[in-house]
């Protein structure tokens, strides 16, 4: 059984209820929820934090177990060196993930930090990018 890592930043623990024109009305959980029902083969664990540093942590402990991360670090994608070298160090496979679609949005959304150290991006799909992620980490080896 694989064991994928979903690794939520800033402000992603009000999804569900913060501008839901642009994240919709399903709650981080109520979608963590659907995507263990839908997965499961998977281990699916979750983690979300509004503190850079234990982002970067949790990527350090989970980063060499786990079969692959899926990353949104919503703010943080724009400006975190640490959360790229974290993602850089471990061997987990990462696939970094917003709800909307960065180039969409405000010019200072439109560059990430963290891609350059991420297997793949998935951006503007709604929390639908999550299920992607998840399976492109474990349908591939």
């Amino acid at each position: 059984m694989k064991r994928i890592e979903i690794i939520n930043g800033p402000n992603l623990n009000l999804t569900g209820r913060r501008e839901p024109e642009i994240y919709g009305t399903t709650t981080m959980e109520e979608y963590i929820d659907s995507l263990r029902k839908r997965f499961p083969k998977v281990t699916i664990g979750y983690f979300q934090s509004n503190i850079e540093g234990e982002l970067v942590s949790h990527i350090q402990e989970v980063g060499f177990e786990s079969d692959g991360l899926i990353i949104n670090c919503g703010g943080y994608s724009h400006t975190s060196v640490a959360i790229h070298d974290a993602v850089k160090a471990v061997t987990a496979p990462a696939i970094e993930v917003h709800i909307s679609n960065i180039f969409a949005r405000e010019e200072f959304r439109h560059n990430s930090l963290l891609s350059s150290a991420c297997r793949g991006f998935i951006a503007g799909l709604g929390l639908e990018g999550y299920a992607l992620a998840l399976q492109a980490l474990t349908e591939t080896d």
